[in-house]
């Protein structure tokens, strides 16, 4: 791989194991040279996090709760005194309490409502706020959505809002932040064997019937998303903004399943 990211130094949210979405991005951007910062979510994840951070010679790893204004504030702190500037945010977080992901959608509760909006959506809102001053030569922030936010999908539920959202913000961060030099993307992966897509109900059926469906006949793994990040995070990007991009084999384009399977 080239050093696509050699003098690159990044903050990734979201890496829970070795199967997240985040640490798929993180080892790539690590291989093509990048220099990483993550966090991980709460002290339970701490045994599986520190093995993967020493494996790409990740000196900053803390404990962030992206509704907690203090750790948010320690964390940045530290990378404006280690680095002094951030080149790229990755924000690859979501929540939603696993109860409601089943059932209608009416049925939302208010809180949990407000809740997987705040943590889902608002946080990259705060976070590139957060980073804007960090990123002194420009910069690009990225973030994961799924075609929820598009198309109902079954047991997503109010994730599918929470993801309309957090494509909306996309697009108006990407002009707040284009005179600055800062692109905003995401990336819209199909189903992935990931922790926070075990929480969906149905989740193997759908993985089977997306890849089975797709023009590729495959659904994305970490190296497609990792690569894609990498392309998205680098400076061979640099005309290109406000973009929704799909790792999915296809599948978004397609209407009906293949006849095979109709």
């Amino acid at each position: 791989m080239t050093k696509s990211m050699q003098n690159k130094r990044g903050l990734i949210f979201g890496v829970a194991n070795e199967r997240s979405i985040a640490w798929g991005i993180a080892r790539v951007l690590a291989e093509a040279g990048a220099e990483i910062a993550l966090s991980y979510q709460n002290a339970n994840l701490l045994k599986r996090v520190k093995p993967l951070a020493e494996t790409i010679n990740s000196r900053i790893l803390a404990l962030v709760d992206v509704q907690n204004k203090e750790s948010l504030d320690s964390l940045y702190q530290k990378i404006e005194q280690e680095w002094g500037r951030l080149d790229f945010l990755v924000h690859a977080l979501a929540y939603s309490d696993k109860e409601e992901l089943t059932g209608r959608f009416i049925n939302v509760t208010r809180d949990n409502f407000m809740q997987t909006m705040e943590i889902s959506c608002y946080s990259f809102v705060d976070l590139a706020k957060r980073s804007i001053p960090l990123m002194t030569r420009g910069g690009s922030l990225l973030t994961i959505t799924y075609m929820g936010g598009k198309k109902v999908t079954p047991n997503y539920n109010v994730m599918g809002p929470a993801k309309a959202a957090l494509e909306a913000s996309v697009r108006y961060l990407a002009n707040d932040l284009g005179p600055d030099g800062i692109r905003v993307n995401a990336i819209s992966p199909g189903p992935m064997k990931t922790l926070a897509g075990a929480a969906i109900g149905g989740a193997r059926q759908v993985f089977r019937g997306t890849e089975k469906n797709a023009p590729l006949r495959r659904n994305a793994d970490l190296d497609a998303v990792g690569n894609a990040a990498a392309f998205l995070l680098s400076d061979q990007s640099l005309s290109t903004t406000g973009e929704i991009i799909y790792v999915d084999g296809g599948y978004h384009v397609m209407g009906l399943p293949q006849l095979e399977n109709l």
